[in-house]
């Protein structure tokens, strides 16, 4: 692989303007067609093979007038005072007369008064279904009352977010902005900086662009570009910065800017790959839980950060080309051959290594040698730095330290046994939004179940099977611990399937309300006559969560036995992936523990600007797990990798896993920090579920990268001694050559020279 990319960091390089133009003309073509078929995003979950879903599907079916969406118009007179019919009327018949409503209900006629006379509810069902619902009927919709003196009136409902979706904001643009911070010190060079993130935002708007191409076939909820567009912009900073600090590296060591794009492609290239490989088939690997729109935000941001690979081992190389010895700082440029004068017996000791098999340069070392400056490439040479003070501090007390750091990841864990999962609703938007004010004044004037309302669905072969079991599953609903009230039955035209609108006593996120829901299903089960399923927008996420809490070990045992696998046959070791996979597991705890303290308990919720506290979104855990996954792996990739090229060439393992730190500690430290940065912008998003996402990749990117990789994996290293390299004689000559740390290409490289 390593021998390819070189090839193809040399054509591109060369061939600078093509590849250009060839980029710029592909982002052309990609924002033309999305302007042109993009199609409106949703945040309708469905979940195919669970009773409320099914309970849908028979509404669609049999009922149709009562499968659109639905909107609630909800009404408040002045405290002290009652609302009459005649407050009322205006509004129903302004609700009745938007296009599309089928009906608009009198709350006076259907009991919808709180006790005091204060507050109503307007029910009104339209025709089309949720994602059908266009922004003109919104805007109706909330205009409704608009002219009603003296009364407050709110709007909620499926139709109110039916166009709210997801968007981008100004904070996003904070951890861009210090992401260029890092780069600009990182490579003490504006040209470096401005040209790497300017590689990564031109992947990004390819990958997005496409994105929304394909919305106008493809359902998507409205998080899939916003997650696209988190992870393409963090990976694909990170993977031009480890490309673009090898090539720098190579500059400064006298070798031609053609032959250095190639190098930097094959062997910073192979690592990029292999880590950009791990991200998407952890990402892909969301469509074995058979969730629908899991699958979409999965296979979505996959794609946009396999565009942020390709981007960076082909347009970075041709802006390479452009930029000449500008990626240095002025001090340093045009003096790059006599600093490779200085470095060709270096050089020379590392191209003979490469012959015994341990690799001129890991793809680790390459790239961190390469964002320091002058000074700092001395002291690496000569084991000074802090990398390397790290590094001995590290080994020397390996042993308290591993202690330490497991049992104080062990402890940011614990709140992880008291997590819950739910879907999102209104009570965790904004405060400012129209959908939250519904909610508040809707629990102000009934209580919180009015906002958690459940539908039964009764289905009969004949009219009469239908009525018998409908009145009967009314009289258990409504003696059901936890019920408030019980409708009459609905029965549609041909009297075949009828509704019962429940109301529970508790809110949507509550547990007692998943526990009336599992009593009630338990209740009508043994009603003979009909099929009777229970549904709403309450039961689907009750559905979701608990269909994702049980895909939850098995997606885990999945990651951690590729992540097993995969770094088995790059480091040819049976304890390095062990230890790695334990530190993956560390990773997880910690950052499920402080999502959950923050997001569900409430601890520090002001730092993040949380309004409300409540169960993590149903998909986090899972979708963290998928991420961190591949992130993960590609610090372990670059730390690792130098460690086994030392300890190869003869170093002992404990100074191997210091000059590991030393040579590598500066890019990863840079890396972390970028996508800490991105990340953390996100978690400043007014969106809860934008927030809770940016806030646990922050979390776990910092505790992964600082604490699991840089202090515990060294000193595991360490401790373990040549033991880490071991691996079993049948399993080394199994096992295939990745050559992802480009030892064959360094080979044929140094075979060159010679001739």
């Amino acid at each position: 692989m390593a021998t390819l990319l070189y090839r193809l960091g040399r054509a591109a390089f060369r061939r600078r303007g093509r590849v250009v133009a060839v980029w710029l003309l592909l982002l052309g073509l990609l924002g033309g067609a999305a302007a042109a078929f993009s199609g409106t995003m949703t945040d309708d979950f469905t979940m195919p093979g669970t009773e409320s879903q099914r309970a849908m599907d028979a509404l669609e079916r049999d009922f149709p007038q009562a499968s659109g969406a639905a909107g609630t118009v909800v009404v408040a007179a002045p405290e002290g005072e009652t609302l009459e019919p005649a407050d009322l009327a205006p509004l129903v018949r302004e609700a009745a007369a938007i296009p599309g409503v089928v009906t608009a209900m009198d709350p006076f006629a259907t009991g919808a008064v709180s006790d005091d006379g204060r507050y109503a509810l307007i029910q009104t069902q339209f025709e089309s279904a949720t994602a059908d619902i266009t922004q003109e009927q919104t805007d109706a919709f909330q205009r409704v009352g608009a002219d009603a003196d003296g009364l407050r009136v709110e709007h909620g409902g499926e139709v109110v977010t039916a166009q709210a979706g997801v968007h981008a904001g100004a904070t996003e643009v904070i951890g861009v902005l210090v992401a260029a911070v890092v780069l600009v010190l990182t490579f003490g060079s504006l040209v470096a900086a401005g040209m790497t993130l300017l590689n990564a935002l031109i992947g990004v708007g390819v990958g997005m662009a496409g994105l929304f191409a394909l919305s106008g076939s493809v359902e998507l909820s409205s998080t899939a570009p916003i997650l696209a567009l988190m992870l393409g912009l963090a990976v694909g900073i990170d993977y031009s910065l480890f490309l673009a600090s090898r090539y720098r590296q190579l500059l400064t060591e006298g070798v031609d800017p053609e032959e250095a794009a190639g190098r930097a492609t094959g062997t910073a290239g192979s690592a990029v790959v292999f880590a950009g490989a791990t991200v998407v088939i952890a990402l892909s690997g969301l469509s074995v839980v058979g969730i629908p729109f899991l699958t979409v935000m999965g296979l979505a941001a996959a794609a946009t950060v396999a565009v942020a690979v390709v981007v960076a081992l082909t347009l970075l190389p041709a802006m390479l080309g452009y930029a000449g010895d500008r990626v240095l700082p002025r001090a340093r440029r045009g003096g790059s051959a006599d600093a490779g004068a200085k470095a060709r017996a270096h050089a020379a000791d590392a191209a003979g290594g490469a012959e015994t098999g341990g690799g001129a340069d890991a793809v680790g070392g390459a790239e961190t040698r390469g964002g320091a400056d002058a000074d700092a490439d001395a002291r690496q040479r000569h084991g000074r730095g802090a990398g390397f003070a790290w590094g001995r501090l590290v080994t020397r007390l390996r042993l308290p330290l591993l202690l330490v750091g497991v049992a104080g990841l062990g402890l940011l864990a614990l709140p992880m046994q008291d997590m819950r999962l739910a879907l999102p609703d209104a009570s965790t938007a904004a405060e400012d939004s129209p959908e939250r004010g519904a909610y508040d004044l809707t629990t102000e004037g009934f209580g919180p179940g009015f906002n958690a309302r459940l539908v039964a669905v009764v289905t009969g072969d004949t009219p009469e099977a239908t009525a018998r079991a409908a009145e009967e599953a009314a009289g258990v609903i409504d003696a059901t611990e936890g019920v408030v009230t019980v409708t009459p039955p609905q029965p549609n035209e041909t009297g075949t399937t009828a509704l019962l609108n429940v109301t529970p006593a508790t809110g949507p996120t509550d547990a007692a309300t998943e526990d009336t829901v599992h009593a009630l299903r338990d209740q009508v089960a043994d009603i003979e006559g009909a099929d009777i399923a229970l549904t709403g927008t309450t039961a689907v996420g009750i559905d979701v969560s608990e269909k994702l809490a049980d895909a939850l070990p098995v997606y885990l045992l999945l990651v951690v036995g590729l992540s097993f696998f995969l770094l088995m046959l790059v480091f040819r070791s049976v304890l390095v992936p062990l230890k790695a996979a334990v530190g993956f597991l560390l990773t997880v705890g910690a950052t499920f523990g402080l999502t959950v303290a923050v997001f569900q308990e409430g601890h520090l919720a002001e730092l993040v600007g949380l309004d409300t506290t409540g169960p993590l979104v149903s998909f986090l855990p899972i979708l963290l797990i998928g991420i961190l996954f591949g992130l993960a792996m590609d610090y372990e990739v670059f730390l690792v990798s130098r460690m086994r090229e030392d300890y190869v060439h003869g170093h002992a393992p404990r100074q191997a896993a210091i000059n590991g730190l030393g040579h590598n500690g500066r890019v990863v430290t840079a890396a972390a920090v970028i996508m800490i940065s991105v990340f953390a912008g996100f978690a400043l998003a007014d969106d809860p579920i934008i927030k809770s996402i940016g806030f646990a990749l922050a979390v776990g990117v910092l505790i992964d990268a600082f604490v699991v990789r840089m202090t515990l994996v060294p000193a595991t290293m360490a401790l373990l001694g040549r033991a880490a390299w071991w691996l079993p004689r049948p399993l080394d000559r199994a096992l295939p050559d990745l050559d992802v740390e480009g030892e064959r290409l360094q080979r044929e490289l140094a075979a060159t020279r010679t001739e």
